[in-house]
């Protein structure tokens, strides 16, 4: 594997860990399933490129992608709350109806090129002047991300929040509105992703409407990897340490596909190989279980019941 593929799949994993915070809002911090996430980060690319496109500033089509994929999040909320819609349905139903309304969005074009148009990657680029600008502002705007949403959190609405995905009725009988905590997170979820995927756009110079198929399954895997791989030194991990575990999963993730293709796989396998990765690692738990389990076994029968007046002997 070249120096420059490890730097592409860090620079994407940089990307891809903004994605997997928004999955772990949903997936670990409401423990909610959420299938939005595949037609909303489509929403962020879109606005992302249609802005910058019509010579807007990049910042603000960031902006602009966050709050767009806010509200696609804030409609899965709102037909699982108030019509109640089972969640994994409900991304469902939003995820479909999303592919149509990213159509319009791009005026009907199935994938808008950035080449000629202004981009923060391009800007800091030509700011910095150095071969590594694009992995530089990544860490940045991931740095920036993950503290935010650490601090959140860490507030009396981020403990409310996560106390909704812990247990619900608890929350409803302190006086605490669930279904707005559900609301809350789940836009904050694919804000982040839509944010992603405004990022993605500008990175790449496109956005494409079939760009979305397949990305809930990274940010699920970013997730998973990167907390196997901290639960395995330590049970007890703290919030910043979980944060910065997703992102470290979404680094590796990327690694992961690049070595794949490094070693000859063809590209059409990647949605192939993201699936392995994933079941690879949601067994890891159940292996480790496993393997302790033997281990007790084994160390309980090496152990011969002493007679009377006997000491006990090892084999």
């Amino acid at each position: 594997m070249t120096i420059t593929a490890i730097l592409d799949s860090f620079e994407l994993g940089l990307i891809y860990a903004i994605l997997a915070l928004g999955v772990f809002l949903s997936f670990r911090t409401l423990n909610t399933p959420d299938l939005t996430v595949d037609g909303s980060i489509v929403t962020g690319a879109a606005a992302s490129a249609i802005l910058c496109s019509t010579g807007h500033s990049p910042l603000v089509a960031l902006l602009a992608s966050f709050i767009l994929a806010s509200l696609a999040g804030a409609v899965t909320a709102l037909l699982n709350i108030k019509l109640k819609i089972e969640p994994l349905l409900a991304g469902i139903l939003v995820m479909l109806a999303l592919y149509s309304l990213n159509l319009r969005l791009m005026g009907s074009r199935s994938n808008i090129a950035l080449t000629q148009s202004n981009t923060l990657y391009k800007s800091f680029h030509a700011a910095v002047q150095s071969n590594y600008s694009s992995l530089i502002l990544g860490i940045i705007i991931l740095s920036i991300a993950t503290l935010s949403l650490y601090f959140f959190l860490n507030t009396r609405l981020g403990f409310a929040l996560r106390a909704t995905g812990d247990n619900e009725y608890m929350v409803r009988a302190s006086g605490v509105n669930s279904n707005l905590m559900k609301l809350l997170g789940l836009s904050l979820s694919n804000g982040f992703v839509g944010l992603a995927g405004g990022l993605l756009a500008q990175y790449q110079s496109y956005s494409d409407v079939q760009m979305g198929v397949g990305m809930v399954v990274i940010g699920l895997a970013s997730v998973i990897v990167g907390e196997t791989i901290f639960e395995l030194f330590t049970k007890t991990v703290p919030l910043l340490i979980r944060l910065l575990a997703v992102s470290v999963g979404a680094i590796l993730y990327r690694l992961a596909l690049a070595f794949a293709l490094s070693c000859g796989m063809p590209a059409t396998d990647l949605k192939l190989i993201s699936a392995v990765i994933v079941a690879i690692a949601l067994s890891t738990g159940v292996m480790k279980d496993s393997f302790l389990k033997k281990k007790i076994s084994f160390t309980s029968n090496s152990i011969k019941p002493a007679k009377d007046g006997e000491s006990y002997d090892m084999h």
